[in-house]
């Protein structure tokens, strides 16, 4: 489940930022500072996005799923952002399709396997829309593991 893995320091609220490559840098150095990511995790994020874009749009509501190679992954986590102001991403299976991403799950994968059956448990959460605007609108870090959980336990 993913919501059992999740920690409180691997979740930032009203994130600030104006690219998607600036919620890399901040993201994805929690990864690094919390040592679930390698150095080389950031860099790695902004080359695979330009390859593989991450953007999805749900009824909507915007949401990328960046993840890379797990060479630059010491251990597995999910960190996640919330953004104050939407950040364009380009649309997962096209090449400039633009979506306006809120809500951010960035995947630290170890195993290539298991980062397929994350991003299916992760898919099955945010298909609901009404889900993601409740974890976009969660006051605390605690709410939206909250949220999480109840959506995993109900499927």
């Amino acid at each position: 489940m993913i919501w059992e893995a999740l920690k409180k320091s691997l979740i930032v609220k009203e994130m600030e930022a104006d690219s998607c490559e600036d919620v890399f840098r901040q993201l994805g150095g929690a990864l690094i500072r919390e040592g679930y990511a390698k150095s080389t995790y950031i860099e790695a994020l902004c080359t695979r996005e330009k390859e593989y874009p991450t953007g999805l749009d749900i009824e909507g509501f915007g949401v990328a799923i960046p993840h890379t190679d797990v060479s630059h992954v010491n251990q597995a986590a999910t960190a996640i952002a919330v953004l104050k102001n939407p950040v364009t991403f380009i649309q997962m299976g096209s090449d400039d399709e633009e979506v306006s991403v809120k809500l951010v799950f960035m995947l630290a994968v170890v195993e290539p396997k298991a980062h397929m059956e994350e991003l299916q448990r992760i898919l099955s959460i945010i298909q609901d829309k009404a889900v993601l605007e409740q974890i976009a609108e969660a006051q605390d870090e605690e709410t939206m593991i909250e949220i999480i959980k109840e959506k995993e336990n109900s499927l």
